[in-house]
């Protein structure tokens, strides 16, 4: 992991500009211009003290009175046109940008691979994708907005200042240099306390989302108060950093403010002298007077940008630490074209290690073309992962995976992905309606075929039951749907993607008798021409199988017909036997 300050700023802010701010950099340069007048505008103005007091209420031409009052009135709303423009166009700047960021962010988490998602949880990379862009945003209008105004506010003003006096402006400036050490130390606590409320930040996201997603669990085993008690201990920590890092992120202020006292009292009382003594005008006085109090406010603002920019910074920082994280899993250099057809699969002395544990122990199997083969076994046998290999979530330690003849790892994802229809024990469903669910974002589906596959999947027949039909909302992971419409919504997906291989894992476990027999039909006339593999626990769900694979510690120890493999005797025989004393009515 890099750490925190391993990057300077200044490299954290290209990587910013080259990735997103210079895609909209016409909208920055106009945003720009105006920056410029605004802050321009402050430098006028203290310019303009000196011919009003010195012409106009010291030296009472009435006529100076007039052009003075119009230049005045010209400074204020020059800066308040330029003010509002600047801010609109640095506002969409931003916004643009950030959701740039946050659209990037998720394609390229959504194509890291599985074991990646396997360390970092869902509230840990929610809060990369909100937390740390909204630290970037809450800062955005003041380094940006404000420092590029303050700056040229800066130049202006200390300009009007050393035309009337360099000495004085000297003099004012003499604390600057004793503030370099304090603000280093300052910016390494900032950006440091900064990376850790993140950190913080992204565990109070996971411990909300074990919370909301297992409140059931958590209330049938009243778990109520230890789940709290422990997004409470987080809580504490993250007031406690948050505390200190505000505290760092107002000292340089403070400092500049301590500072600025002890140049402007050196000022008065050199100055004070040369005005009684005549070397100096009032109006010279109150125009550098001006020009310097001017300043106070945009030096201290540009001393909270540098602490604050170190709390984006830390943001910056992961962000880019992720958008650089490559997945293992990609496309090949020289892809192969996907099978045609129906293919059949093979798995050919496969090994394959999750954590140093063997999971598979050269496995073979093969699949025929357009028929049905099952994989059964007790729990940890390996049928699931041979379910990841081909799909291509993992890829194994050593062997062959094959389809239609062509290594899996040498065709792009995309293509091999697309040959495959995933119908498990746990379908996703979104919080969309139910057409949304079905089609998936797809517009080239015709009526007929929706229908159609609404009629196969025995979707129509809870159908009527919902008060706007296709159009009614599923709620969060489909929670007003039961397990089977559940199930059987999924199947209606799998029968659209018409894919030629279809894999099945668990379809029916969670289900009961009743909707299991109505989605074994479903899925049986789904498998119809379609190279099929099913997991089932159930082995009443694969009498009809055309292959019986039996699993144990990664091997093959048996295969055949679900009547050849009872007669034998051996490792499918004992798992019906224990079955049908668990479930007799299995």
């Amino acid at each position: 992991m890099t750490d925190e300050t391993s990057r300077p700023p200044r490299d954290l802010f290209l990587w910013l500009w080259r990735n997103y701010l210079i895609r909209h950099w016409k909208i920055m340069a106009v945003a720009m211009v105006f920056m410029s007048i605004e802050g321009g505008m402050f430098g006028m103005l203290s310019w303009i003290m000196k011919p009003m007091f010195d012409q106009v209420l010291v030296g009472g031409n009435a006529s100076a009175l007039i052009w003075v009052g119009l230049a005045v009135l010209a400074i204020f709303s020059a800066r308040g046109v330029a003010s509002v423009i600047q801010k609109v166009l640095l506002t969409r700047l931003s916004q643009l940008s950030l959701a740039h960021i946050r659209n990037d962010m998720l394609s390229h988490l959504l194509t890291l691979d599985v074991s990646y998602h396997q360390v970092h949880g869902p509230g840990h990379l929610i809060q990369r994708v909100e937390g740390d862009v909204g630290a970037i945003q809450k800062v955005w209008n003041a380094i940006i907005t404000g420092a590029g105004r303050d700056v040229i506010a800066l130049v202006s003003l200390f300009g009007v200042a050393m035309s009337i006096d360099a000495l004085w402006t000297l003099i004012a400036l003499v604390g600057v240099p004793l503030l370099i050490l304090p603000a280093a130390v300052l910016h390494r606590f900032v950006r440091g306390n900064a990376r850790r409320t993140r950190d913080i930040a992204a565990g109070l996201s996971d411990r909300l989302n074990e919370a909301f997603l297992g409140v059931i669990p958590v209330k049938l085993n009243r778990l109520e108060r230890y789940q709290s008690d422990r997004y409470q201990a987080l809580t504490d920590e993250r007031v406690r950093m948050e505390t200190l890092s505000t505290a760092g992120t107002a000292s340089l202020p403070a400092l500049i403010d301590i500072m600025s006292g002890v140049g402007f009292l050196a000022v008065l009382w050199l100055g004070g002298g040369e005005i009684i003594s005549g070397e100096k005008t009032v109006g010279d006085f109150m125009s550098f007077f001006t020009a310097v109090g001017l300043a106070f406010e945009p030096l201290r603002r540009l001393g909270n940008v540098s602490g604050v920019w170190q709390v984006a910074a830390a943001s910056i920082e992961r962000i880019r630490e992720i958008l650089e994280t490559r997945p293992a899993l990609r496309d090949p250099d020289h892809p192969v074209k996907a099978p045609e057809g129906v293919p059949d699969i093979a798995l050919r002395d496969v090994r394959l290690n999750y954590g140093g544990m063997p999971v598979l122990q050269g496995l073979s199997l093969e699949a025929p073309a357009g028929k049905t083969t099952a994989l059964v076994g007790a729990s940890g046998a390996g049928k699931s992962t041979v379910f990841n290999l081909l799909t291509r979530l993992v890829d194994p330690d050593s062997g062959e995976v094959m389809i239609g003849g062509c290594r899996v790892g040498d065709m792009r994802l995309a293509d091999l992905r697309g040959m495959i229809s995933v119908v498990s024990q746990d379908a996703l469903l979104f919080d969309e309606t139910l057409r949304e669910n079905i089609l998936l974002g797809s517009e080239d589906v015709s009526e007929e075929r929706l229908q159609t596959a609404l009629d196969a999947a025995h979707v129509t027949d809870f159908l009527p039951r919902l008060e706007k039909g296709l159009d009614s909302p599923v709620g969060p992971r489909g929670s007003s749907l039961s397990g089977g419409q559940r199930q059987r919504v999924a199947i209606a997906r799998a029968i659209l993607r018409d894919t030629p291989i279809l894999l099945l894992d668990e379809a029916t476990s969670a289900l009961d008798t009743h909707s299991e027999a109505i989605v074994q039909a479903a899925l049986e006339r789904l498998s119809v021409g379609r190279t099929t593999l099913v997991i089932a626990h159930r082995l009443s769900t694969v009498r009809n199988a055309d292959n019986i694979i039996v699993l144990n510690n990664g091997q093959v120890v048996e295969q055949g017909t679900h009547s050849d493999l009872v007669a034998r005797g051996g490792a499918y025989a004992d798992l019906q036997r224990l079955q049908l004393q668990d479930s007799p009515e299995d």
